[in-house]
């Protein structure tokens, strides 16, 4: 019963983190190739947009399956936190700095979008420090190995994840005035687009999930009463969050980006109620079916597609052009982007294999030899 338990558990997680990935590949494609009014005025284009704060589900995943991971210790979390900077950082050379100076320069309108010109130094540096998820998810797992290492008790990270949404809007955009230092300020509270995702609010989301896995254990991985509770605390959430967002819209939810505490409140309470509806799907399907592989997948390599969709998707404006389709052009790319993605990362999958296959023989000579 417990193994079952288990085994249901990881598929609704993986089912949420899968699909958010299918979906931020949707999301990330209409925002680079339609155009204005295809993602504004357009019914695919709203859709989409809106199917975007699906990112915190995602970020929720990652706190639960943090707490569910058997690299718990604080060397074990600061490793995995400065391999995912370095990923993030990575990714800006393969997705901007790449095609800005080796290509020929990245697309004009492209450039222009974020008030630069191509083949400065200046927008060379901004690429390349340009925070995304990845940044927010390195400095998050310090933050929680932090936690883990100084307090096992669920409320911490629950407390310190309410503390960041309170606090995150009144500091947003803080900075000291002093060179590099301003940078990490930025990553933590910027309130413009050199930072999509700041510490402040968005580590909550993941701190919120570290809470839920750690309540998830403490009620012995039962997951019929865990994900009523989600549930529950969703609803209070939604309640909470669309008072605060109604008394102050511009506020609380002006910025996507840039989160009040009513938005950032609203959003999580969303994605738990969803997160409770995803465990009502897992149970009504039989979970070896190809949609469910698909998920699981998408899922496991969550980190490596990221890189690969958006790597696909820039150096596809060279071919594609930047603003420039409408939602029937933007639509038949979806498939495109999902399926080439894949295909790379089943191709990456296939060469490691290849190369621990060949190092794993070369020790077993090696070791027969010497013997």
């Amino acid at each position: 019963m417990e193994a079952e338990q288990q085994k249901k558990r990881v598929l609704a997680i993986d089912f949420a983190r899968g699909t958010s990935v299918i979906l931020m590949m949707m999301v990330h494609t209409m925002l680079i190739y339609g155009t204005i009014a295809t993602q504004t005025n357009t019914v695919l284009g709203e859709i989409i947009l809106w199917l975007g704060r699906g990112t915190t589900m995602f970020l929720v995943s990652m706190g639960i399956s943090f707490v569910l991971s058997r690299r718990q210790s604080f060397l074990a979390v600061c490793k995995r936190a400065l391999y995912i900077l370095a990923v993030g950082y990575g990714m800006n050379i393969l997705k901007f700095l790449v095609p800005e100076f080796i290509f020929g320069g990245l697309p004009e309108a492209f450039i222009s979008a974020y008030g630069l010109q191509s083949g400065t130094l200046e927008t060379g540096i901004f690429f390349l420090l340009l925070g995304d998820i990845l940044q927010l998810a390195g400095i998050t797992l310090f933050i929680m190995g932090l936690i883990n290492h100084f307090s096992k008790s669920k409320y911490v990270p629950l407390i310190v994840a309410i503390a960041i949404i309170s606090i995150s809007k009144e500091l947003s955009g803080f900075r000291v005035g002093i060179l590099g230092i301003d940078y990490i300020c930025d990553l933590l509270f910027s309130n413009q687009f050199n930072v999509y995702f700041p510490v402040f609010p968005w580590s909550a989301f993941i701190l919120i999930g570290m809470f839920l896995g750690r309540w998830y254990k403490e009620l012995n991985e039962n997951q019929e009463v865990f994900f009523k509770k989600m549930l529950f605390v969703g609803l209070a959430f939604i309640a909470v969050g669309g008072i605060l967002n109604f008394s102050n819209p511009e506020y609380h939810f002006g910025d996507y980006y840039h989160l009040g505490p009513g938005g950032s409140i609203l959003l999580l309470g969303t994605n738990l109620v969803l997160y409770w509806f995803v465990n009502i799907i897992v149970k009504l399907f039989n979970e070896n079916n190809p949609v469910f592989n698909l998920l699981t997948f998408c899922s496991k390599h969550v980190t490596s597609l990221y890189v690969i969709q958006w790597v696909l998707i820039n150096w596809g404006m060279y071919v594609l052009g930047f603003w420039e389709h409408d939602q029937w052009f933007v639509l038949s790319l979806f498939p495109v982007v999902i399926a080439t993605s894949i295909s790379i990362q089943l191709i990456y999958n296939g060469i490691k294999t290849l190369f621990k296959t060949k190092w794993s023989n070369k020790d077993s000579n090696e070791l027969i030899v010497n013997s």
